[in-house]
């Protein structure tokens, strides 16, 4: 009875230490398994994604014609010959030898700048194919489609036409909305000149000395805008009023009560994915397809904007593009909806807030439960900040990962401590036995 006894006890003992082995095996493999940066071809370290916009500024405008993120995550970079392909080879990157160079591509959408111009149309550089991609909206008249296809003939057959569903319009009706009496907008980012607070929007939503509320009913004023700059470029400021300091707290509000924290601003990178929060359609996320892309709006033409596949709605306007807690842009306009889809543009935030003077505010407060807020999507399209497709200034080990391997090596634990308790026990009753025989 005793040898039965010492070889279940031995049993549950190699059981728990099985355990505690197979534990820290499931929970390497869920570290492993967590989604990483991009690696570049040979599995090492990722790769910034300004290594290909510093390669086009070192080999120059004749040499190369704009640079991307690829499918893989790795900087890709058109190069116009070989001596510039191997370059960008040795610095990690990837070459993709094209036909046309950045200056000609610039040259030709001079050409289109330069043209009568015609509402509803949109033009930007597409890099990945080599060519410039003319959108031309629904409100686009026969006349002027034909006018503009023999303009784009003219110039080349790298000019594409595209017609588009919709019409190109402002967004005009950071999400929190504001106010005012001509519409609604959203409120982009939190910035400051070191001396007063100011919300960074777009310059469509309201002239100067227009005034800004909180509420629809006009109760609750917040601010004024003092400066702003529509057409040509689409930003404006409000200041914030009656010595408001709500504008210290440099977050994007995205919905249920939660916000981002935006740690600095930086450009947009050609296939990067990125985020906007909108008063009307909330949290979307897209790609980034083009860069100064140009705009004709039917209240004027509006240049040097991103082009991106995030959709947007009527109250979007001045709402923040955003990525990695980086401040892209700010909401101008496109076509479409979240329904069907669509193309939407934003001021580049370094552009505007370098023109402005001012710069993003400092963050002093805490963000709720770090930068993961987790509201769930309410429509489709919508992207829930706190799922795996919402990536934050912060990384980390999702923790449903790793609870499988934590509970295995727990209850392992305690297996092996309660069968070493056991054997205690027992050691400490044989003694009994053996004292108390040696007594009697």
């Amino acid at each position: 009875m005793r040898h039965a006894r010492r070889s279940l006890q031995r049993i549950a003992r190699l059981a728990a230490v099985g355990g505690l082995i197979c534990g820290g095996l499931m929970m390497t493999s869920a570290v492993a398994s967590e989604p990483s940066a991009p690696a570049d071809g040979g599995g090492g370290t990722a790769l910034p994604p300004e290594l290909g916009a510093s390669l086009v500024s070192r080999l120059g405008t004749s040499r190369t014609a704009g640079s991307w993120i690829g499918s893989d995550g790795r900087p890709v970079v058109a190069v116009t010959d070989a001596e510039a392909a191997a370059e960008v080879g040795r610095a990690g990157a990837r070459a993709k030898v094209v036909r046309h160079s950045m200056r000609r591509l610039r040259s030709a959408t001079d050409a289109l700048s330069g043209a009568p111009r015609v509402p509803g149309t949109a033009w930007a550089v597409d890099y990945s194919s080599n060519r410039i991609v003319v959108h031309a909206d629904s409100t686009v008249s026969a006349a002027d489609w034909s006018r503009m296809s023999g303009l784009a003939e003219e110039i080349g057959s790298f000019v594409h036409m595209q017609r588009t569903r919709g019409s190109f319009s402002t967004r005009l009706n950071g999400a929190d909305p504001i106010f005012a009496r001509n519409g609604r907008c959203s409120a982009g980012f939190n910035v400051t000149d070191g001396r007063r607070n100011f919300v960074l929007t777009a310059g469509h939503c309201g002239q100067r000395g227009t005034t800004w509320f909180q509420d629809a009913t006009g109760t609750r004023q917040f601010g004024t805008t003092t400066v702003g700059n529509f057409p040509g470029s689409d930003f404006s400021l409000v200041e914030y009023g009656n010595g408001d300091v709500s504008g210290a707290r440099s977050v994007v509000s995205v919905g249920g009560d939660q916000e981002v924290r935006i740690t600095g601003a930086a450009d947009a990178v050609v296939g990067q994915r990125a985020f906007r929060s909108g008063s009307t359609t909330g949290v979307r996320s897209g790609r980034v397809t083009a860069l100064n892309a140009t705009v004709n709006y039917r209240e004027g033409t509006v240049t040097g904007l991103i082009e991106t596949t995030v959709c947007a709605e009527p109250g979007d306007s001045g709402g923040p593009l955003f990525a990695d807690g980086l401040a892209l842009g700010v909401t101008s306009g496109g076509n479409g909806d979240c329904t069907i889809g669509g193309i939407t543009y934003f001021q580049p935030a370094t552009t505007a807030m370098a023109a402005l003077g001012v710069r993003l505010t400092a963050d002093t407060t805490a963000v709720g439960s770090g930068n993961s807020p987790v509201p769930p999507p309410s429509a489709a399209g919508d992207v829930a900040p706190g799922s795996s497709a919402f990536p934050t200034s912060v990384g980390f080990i999702g923790l449903r990962t790793l609870t499988p391997g934590l509970l295995v090596i727990a209850v392992s634990f305690l297996g092996l401590v309660a069968t070493g308790s056991i054997r205690s026990a027992h050691r400490r009753n044989s003694y009994r036995r053996r004292y108390s025989q040696s007594w009697s």
